[in-house]
């Protein structure tokens, strides 16, 4: 995938799963296959928690789970591990605030695509400076997805960065849902990014169609 511009970036964030084989009860392959017919437009290969694959299983999901979002025309990231994204030549990374030195990542990884948490002003203009393509804001709501998250941040955070002038692509991630996907968006993110709302759901695709229809009808486009 040749390097995307902001607005193409921006737009493919607008339906943003998580995923690795913890997050599911089934078939990763097929979680994400459904997924993707579902609507994702952006997917992120997070492979960590309680039975979380290492070395060459997780290699092999990782080359399957992208295989499929190559099919599908959409951007595969991997969470955190730098070097499996090399070794793929995956679209980007995404990383957090206890991860990797950003602008160390942005030097490995040259011009793929950067995503960077974030969870105030401070991080924010040190992500913008150091070479970050989006921000991941949260958790937006209460999550028990993962056991080491932030402290709730609320809708507030998203609209606190935009008024101080961030344009940086942005989504929201943690708790989000249907019911509150769209004032997710109203406050200012370009996306909504989830984990169990689309992989735990009893049918992905419509999960994922209902969550798409969510977020265009606040602004947002579908990708086909």
């Amino acid at each position: 995938m040749k390097k995307m511009t902001e607005e193409a970036l921006r737009s493919a964030l607008k339906l943003y799963f998580i995923m690795g084989s913890p997050n599911c009860e089934k078939s990763s392959a097929e979680v994400l296959k459904e997924a993707i017919a579902g609507g994702v437009s952006f997917f992120q290969f997070r492979e960590k928690g309680n039975g979380a694959l290492k070395g060459d299983q997780k290699y092999a999901l990782a080359e399957e789970l992208q295989y499929i979002c190559k099919q599908g025309h959409v951007p595969f990231i991997v969470n955190d591990d730098i070097d499996l994204a090399l070794a793929l030549n995956a679209d980007g990374v995404h990383i957090g605030q206890d991860d990797e030195e950003i602008k160390a990542v942005r030097e490995k990884i040259g011009d793929k695509i950067l995503g960077v948490s974030v969870h105030n002003i401070v991080e924010a203009k040190a992500a913008v400076e150091a070479g970050a393509d989006y921000f991941g804001v949260g958790p937006i709501f209460p999550t028990k997805t993962k056991e080491d998250a932030n402290p709730v941040q609320g809708l507030n955070i998203i609209e606190i960065l935009r008024s101080e002038g961030f344009t940086i692509p942005l989504v929201g991630i943690g708790g989000i849902h249907a019911e509150n996907a769209g004032s997710v968006i109203e406050a200012g993110a370009d996306g909504i990014s989830l984990i169990s709302a689309i992989s735990l759901a009893d049918d992905v695709q419509e999960a994922a169609r209902e969550l798409s229809r969510k977020v265009t009808a606040k602004g947002g486009v579908r990708l086909e």
